[in-house]
C-alpha cells in the first residue's frame, strides 16, 4: 500500500501528523503537487512535481494509484476516479470515500456546485481547525490499522 496526497491544497496542520503516521507505520507516502512540498527527508516520503495546470496533479495520482492504495484529497471528482480503480480516498476532514459512498458524495458535490454557480448559495467549506485535523488523523489511523492488518494476513 502507498499513500498519495493531492498536496496543492492539503492543510499544513494535517501534513505533519500524516508524515509521522506514515513513518511510524512504514507506509510509503507520495506528495503530488505543482509546487515543492516541504518535509523532513525520509526513505519512505517522496514528492512528484507536475506542471501547473488544471487537473495535472489529479491525472498523475490516478495514473499512479493502484488497488488498495490510499489517496488523500479534498477533490471529490478525483476521489471518484481513484475509487473506480480500486483505491480508497480520504479527505483532510476525515471522510473516507469508498465504492459504497462515492457516487452519492459526487452527486451532492455536483448539486452544491450548481447551487453556488446559480447564486442560490454562497460560501465554501468551514475553516480547517483542530476538530477537523483530529477527525482526519482518527480516520487515517483507523483505515491504516485495518488495511495494514488485512494485508499482513
Amino acid at each position: 500500500m502507498q499513500i498519495y496526497v493531492d498536496a496543492d491544497g492539503f492543510p499544513n496542520a494535517a501534513k505533519d501528523l500524516l508524515i509521522r503516521t506514515a513513518i511510524r507505520l512504514h507506509v510509503p507516502l507520495v506528495f503530488v503537487a505543482n509546487k515543492r512540498v516541504n518535509y523532513e527527508p525520509s526513505v519512505i516520503i517522496s514528492s512528484i512535481i507536475v506542471p501547473d495546470g488544471p487537473d495535472l496533479a489529479d491525472d498523475r495520482i490516478v495514473e499512479l494509484a493502484q488497488k488498495g492504495d490510499l489517496v488523500i484529497t479534498a477533490d471529490i471528482p478525483l476521489a471518484d476516479r481513484v475509487v473506480a480503480k480500486g483505491a480508497f480516498a480520504l479527505n483532510p476532514r476525515g471522510n473516507l470515500y469508498t465504492e459504497g459512498n462515492i457516487k452519492d458524495k459526487l452527486a451532492m458535490r455536483n448539486l452544491m456546485t450548481g447551487l453556488r454557480d446559480s447564486g442560490m448559495m454562497t460560501g465554501g467549506p468551514s475553516v480547517f481547525g483542530k476538530k477537523e485535523c483530529q477527525a482526519f488523523i482518527n480516520q487515517l489511523n483507523s483505515f491504516l490499522t485495518k488495511h495494514l492488518k488485512n494485508n499482513a494476513s
